[in-house]
């Protein structure tokens, strides 16, 4: 990390300037002010929160719980229980989704000013190595600025201005859709599928690639591709939009590369997601930025202008919220509390919430097989509390072992829950456990978890 400024705090207005008010920069501003009583300012045009409390993660992961419902109601009547199922009441969701986003945006707000951060309700730009420029005109000084504006949705050009969904759209809605198209293949679009299937919209997903959940292992992909089918999504894969036409009514003409042309009640757009810079000022302030307008920084988070720095999604480094949060953490400890600190970016467990989610952690198996001789254990078997009523959805554990070290160096799993077991699987993963560790772990009977103790024998 090269020296900022040595300018006395005393020259500037502020000690830090941050440019975004979600998870990553508001852990900086909060660990600079109140740990390292920094003077601390921050920015932020929308609501303080950033992507993932006010429309990402925690409305995302609530629709989830919404839409997961409906089959837990089938199934209690396969179990015994007289129950009598209704349609989704989308108004009464979305008032209590209103009312959870803004008590969690007063949390974030009094959180960081009861830590002593000034925050701009409003947009902020760089206009220089030291200079911040405020929407309603005002330059302030400070002597480090900090990027921690996030990503934001990409939409292919042709078909911007249609009035097209795109995640952060979802949220907002008066009314649920009867019919939707969802474009992309990624996280957010698969999530996305499962959630207004659940909800009980007729949803048609549509990707141009191979197969979804590109760069996950190829055993997930296949898993979670099986599912979202038997739950009723039409999965259209090697398949992409030739062109998107709004009708009079609102509805919306897709046609597609395999001819097809079909009308829609929504589209939604979930086609990747780009950093956050475009109008931020960042180039013509010298800093470099990288492909899709990605913030560069180096291990500490400092770009080429020494006192800016960037966290998060902008540097399109690991696009996960508690990433953002452990770099802007490691940003405040390096540079006010004079404890260089700098984030292991390797072996990062992530989940995908679909129905059942998706829990993984280190290599996939083609990445393993690169540069490591290597042996899969892998159970595939429909659960218990499912397979009791007849249901065909199956649970996926999978380890990558290298097999030389015989030391674990992935973990993939598809289930219900996985995003909590994949947070304890990590912890092995991360310490370097052997499979032998895994095999001297005594199973917990009967539970779907089981199966990463107990299998003993390659599969490949």
């Amino acid at each position: 990390m090269s020296a900022p400024s040595s300018a006395p705090s005393s020259a500037f207005d502020y000690d830090l300037f941050v440019i975004g008010g979600g998870s990553g920069g508001v852990r900086a501003a909060r660990i600079a002010s109140s740990e390292y009583g920094a003077k601390v300012a921050m920015a932020e045009e929308y609501r303080m929160g950033g992507t993932c409390v006010i429309r990402g993660c925690v409305p995302k992961k609530l629709m989830v719980f919404a839409a997961g419902h409906g089959a837990t109601i089938d199934e209690a009547a396969l179990y015994g229980w007289q129950v009598t199922k209704g349609a989704f009441d989308w108004t009464a969701f979305r008032h209590k989704l209103d009312a959870e986003l803004n008590r969690l945006e007063s949390i974030y707000t009094r959180n960081a000013e009861t830590a002593g951060v000034t925050i701009y309700h409003q947009r902020a730009s760089v206009a220089g190595a030291h200079e911040v420029r405020l929407a309603d005109g005002r330059v302030v000084s400070a002597k480090h600025i900090l990027i921690a504006v996030g990503g934001t949705p990409f939409v292919p050009e042709p078909y911007r201005g249609l009035g097209a969904w795109t995640s952060n759209d979802v949220f907002l809605s008066d009314s649920l859709p009867q019919s939707i198209l969802i474009l992309g293949g990624g996280f957010i679009a698969c999530e996305m599928a499962g959630i207004f299937q659940g909800m009980g919209s007729a949803v048609t997903q549509m990707y141009r690639g191979q197969q979804i959940l590109r760069g996950f292992d190829d055993d997930l992909q296949e898993h979670v591709a099986v599912a979202l089918v038997q739950q009723g999504v039409a999965l259209e894969v090697n398949t992409d939009l030739v062109s998107l036409e709004k009708l009079p009514d609102g509805r919306f003409r897709a046609c597609d590369t395999q001819g097809r042309n079909r009308v829609f009640d929504k589209v939604l757009f979930a086609t990747g997601r780009v950093p956050n810079t475009a109008g931020l000022g960042l180039e013509e302030a010298g800093v470099t930025l990288g492909k899709g307008g990605a913030v560069m920084v180096d291990d500490f988070s400092q770009t080429n202008v020494p006192s800016i720095f960037a966290v998060g999604d902008v540097t399109d480094r690991i696009q996960l919220t508690p990433v953002a949060i452990r770099e802007g953490h490691a940003f405040a400890d390096s540079v006010f509390g004079g404890k260089p600190v700098t984030v292991d970016h390797t072996n990062v467990a992530s989940a995908v919430f679909t129905r059942p989610e998706a829990g993984t952690v280190g290599l996939t198996e083609a990445q393993a097989r690169e540069s490591h001789d290597i042996e899969i254990y892998q159970a595939s078997f429909r659960p218990m509390q499912t397979s009791f009523i007849g249901a065909e959805t199956k649970a996926l554990f999978k380890l990558v072992v290298d097999k030389p070290s015989r030391r674990v160096l992935g973990c993939h799993i598809v289930a219900p829950g996985a995003g909590e077991l994949i947070q304890i699987a990590a912890v092995a993963v991360k310490m370097g456990a052997t499979k032998d560790d895994f095999d001297a772990t005594i199973a917990v009977h009967p539970t779907m978890s089981e199966e990463l103790v107990l299998m003993r024998k390659p599969s490949r």
